[in-house]
């Protein structure tokens, strides 16, 4: 592991003792750290918690979204297709009761539907933020994750993931908030752009 996984792995740590002083990060983070994680990875869970705390919202809607961002990905295999519904699940057992506001947050990154609320619209918002980065990052992000569906066959891969990426270019809007569009969208629809001529 080297400095910068190391100081990572520490603001993690800090991070969510803040939330859950009662609850051990660390089964959490591992499942983060994982190796076969190309973009689902430890680097994703500090970048959409650094979103968390530039967006326009009080402290207990931050508090939520961190949450509900910690478990999203808690589970993550490309060969499965709900990853999602696992990763809810997770936090009910950790959590109990107190998992109940977490559970629609975590679902709604499924990205298959406009989400019902707010703060779910923020949830994805921030889940997709990634689309929106600098080209460097936005590469390295579409090159991890055709290192999680490595088994998959290159003209396969290359279908499917073409179907996914056009999905978000044909919405409307790729991101809900006016906060992430004034920031992102541009960014994003060029991003795409050009990785769905990449392929």
């Amino acid at each position: 592991m080297d400095k910068q996984d190391s100081l990572r792995l520490e603001s993690l740590r800090q991070r969510w003792r803040n939330l859950l002083p009662d609850q051990d990060p660390e089964p959490i983070l591992q499942a983060y750290g994982q190796s076969g994680r190309g973009y689902h990875n430890l680097e994703h869970l500090q970048e959409v918690l650094n979103w968390v705390d530039q967006v326009p919202l009080g402290q207990i809607e931050k508090d939520q979204l961190s949450l509900a961002l910690f478990y999203h990905d808690a589970v993550y295999d490309g060969g499965r297709d709900d990853n999602e519904q696992a990763s809810a699940d997770w936090a009910v057992r950790d959590l109990g009761e107190r998992a109940a506001p977490l559970v629609e947050l975590i679902l709604d990154t499924r990205h298959a539907a406009r989400p019902a609320s707010l703060l779910g619209e923020w949830m994805v918002d921030i889940d997709l933020s990634v689309l929106g980065a600098g080209p460097e990052r936005f590469q390295r992000y579409d090159e991890g994750v055709r290192q999680e569906y490595s088994w998959v066959p290159g003209w396969l891969y290359r279908r499917k993931r073409k179907q996914v990426l056009k999905g978000f270019l044909k919405r409307p809007f790729i991101y809900f908030t006016e906060f992430f569009r004034q920031r992102l969208e541009a960014a994003a629809r060029a991003n795409l752009q050009a990785a769905v001529a990449a392929l």
